[in-house]
C-alpha cells in the first residue's frame, strides 16, 4: 500500500501533529549538531505556509525520569530562530495545559511538545497515551525517519486516532534514497561496511548479498573475517563466537558471485586511544591492535568505487573519533563524494557523524538521518513507523 507524501494533504485551518527526530546532541544547553532539526525544516515550513498549525513532537535521549538535561527547550529556541517565528515549548506532550496551548494556535503557528519519553507510555505504544497525544489534531505527518523502526505511540499508536496522515519531505527523501539502492539498483552496486561487530550486521550482509556486486569490509568487524581466514590479527577486536558465521558469509558470497574485499594493510597501535603512535603494517604484530584500514586497502576500495554506479555505506572503516585513525574513512569518503555519476547513500549513525564536518560531504547523493532505522531497512525488515503511514 502507498505512503502519501505531504503534498497530497490539505492543511488549511488544521492542527497537524508532526513527528520529528530532534534527538540531537546537547551539551550544557547548547545544540552540538543541528542536522536532524535542519532536515525537517522544509516539512514544518510547508505546513505553516499552507495554513496549518504545526504541533511538533520528538524524543530526546533515554530518560528514566523527567529531567532538565533532556528537555527540548534548546530545540524550541533553535526552531524559533530557524523559522523566524516563536516556537513555544509546551510544558508536557499531553495534559490540559498543553491541550489549551494547542487549541489556542492560529494558522501558521507552531509549538513544540516536551520530550515524549518523559512518559514511559510512549515507548510502550500505550493506547490511552496515543489517544491523548492525538487529541486536538486533525492531521498526522511523520518526518522522523530516525525513529521509524520503533513501534511507539508517536510513530504508530496515534495513527489509530488520526485518519489523515502522510510522510514529510525528509521521510520521503529517506525512503526514495534507500529504495534506489535496494530495489533494482544501478549496477555495478557496491556496499561499504564498517563498524565494530559482525553480529550487528548479519542481517544486513545477508540481504545485501542479493543486491550488490561487491562488499568492502573495514572497521573492527573486518578482523573477525580475517581471523576466520587464518590471518593473524594481533590484539585486534574479534568476535570469536562469530568466526564460523564469518566463514559461512564468505562462502555464501562466493556462491553468489559477490566480491568481498577485506583489508590488506592496516593502521595499528598499542592501544585504541588518543596519543597512541600509529604504524602502517601489512601483517599485524601480536601486541598491536588494528584501528584503521591502511593506504593500500583504501586504494583498493577507491578502485571498486570508481567502477560502481551505486554505493551504500554503513559503518566507519576505523576508529574515526581519533584523528590518527580516521584517515581511511575520510580518504575513501572523499573519493566517493567526488566520484562522478555514482549514486552514493551514507547510512546514518556513526557513518554520518564521521563526515559531519567534511567540506565535500554535501556531494553525497544522500546522507541518512537514521541509524537503526536505516540498518533495519537495509536488512529488508519492515519499519513500523512507515507501515503505519500506509493508506
Amino acid at each position: 500500500m502507498p505512503v502519501l507524501p505531504i503534498t497530497r494533504l490539505e492543511f488549511k485551518d488544521k492542527k497537524v501533529l508532526v513527528r520529528c527526530d530532534f534527538n540531537v546532541p546537547i551539551h550544557e544547553g547548547k545544540i552540538q549538531d543541528p542536522a536532524r532539526i535542519d532536515a525537517s525544516l522544509d516539512t514544518i515550513r510547508y505546513i505553516l505556509e499552507h495554513g496549518g498549525s504545526a504541533v511538533l513532537c520528538s524524543h530526546l535521549g533515554r530518560p528514566k525520569e523527567r529531567s532538565a538535561e533532556l528537555s527540548l527547550k534548546p530545540v524550541a529556541e533553535y526552531l524559533s530562530k530557524a523559522l523566524g517565528q516563536k516556537v513555544a515549548l509546551a510544558p508536557d506532550c499531553i495534559g490540559d495545559h498543553t491541550g489549551k496551548m494547542i487549541e489556542a494556535l492560529k494558522p501558521g503557528d507552531a509549538i513544540l511538545l516536551e520530550n515524549l519519553r518523559f512518559h514511559k507510555e510512549e515507548e510502550a505504544n500505550d493506547r490511552d497515551f496515543s489517544h491523548e497525544l492525538a487529541r486536538h489534531k486533525q492531521v498526522y505527518v511523520n518526518d522522523g525517519f530516525g525513529s521509524a523502526h520503533r513501534a511507539h505511540a508517536s510513530t504508530v499508536g496515534v495513527t489509530r486516532f488520526i485518519s489523515e496522515r502522510a510522510a514529510g519531505f525528509l521521510m520521503m527523501r529517506e525512503l526514495e534514497a534507500l529504495r534506489a539502492v535496494t530495489e533494482n539498483p544501478q549496477r555495478p552496486s557496491v556496499a561499504i561496511l564498517g563498524g565494530a561487530k559482525v553480529s550487528d550486521k548479519i542481517g544486513l550482509i545477508r540481504n545485501l548479498l542479493t543486491k550488490v556486486d561487491a562488499i568492502l569490509i573495514g572497521g573492527a568487524m573486518a578482523y573477525t573475517f580475517l581471523k576466520a581466514q587464518g590471518v593473524a590479527v594481533g590484539r585486534s577486536r574479534v568476535e570469536d563466537d562469530k568466526l564460523e558465521l564469518a566463514k559461512e558469509l564468505l562462502a555464501e558470497a562466493a556462491r553468489k558471485g559477490v566480491k568481498i574485499v577485506l583489508p590488506s594493510d592496516h593502521i595499528v597501535a598499542s592501544a585504541p586511544e588518543a596519543g597512541a603512535t600509529p604504524h602502517t603494517v601489512s601483517e599485524i604484530p601480536s601486541e598491536m591492535i588494528g584501528l584503521d584500514i591502511g593506504p593500500d586497502t583504501a586504494a583498493a576500495f577507491i578502485a571498486e568505487i570508481a567502477r560502481a554506479k551505486t554505493v551504500i555505506w554503513n559503518g566507519p572503516l576505523g576508529l574515526f573519533e581519533i584523528p590518527a585513525f580516521a584517515g581511511g574513512t575520510m580518504r575513501v569518503g572523499e573519493a566517493l563524494a567526488n566520484q562522478p555519476g555514482v549514486i552514493s547513500i551514507i547510512g546514518g549513525g556513526d557513518t554520518a557523524a564521521a563526515f559531519a564536518h567534511a567540506p565535500w560531504a554535501s556531494k553525497f547523493t544522500h546522507i541518512s538521518t537514521g541509524g537503526g532505522a536505516t540498518l533495519e531497512y537495509l536488512e529488508g525488515r519492515e519499519l513500523p513507523g512507515v507501515k503505519a503511514l500506509e493508506v
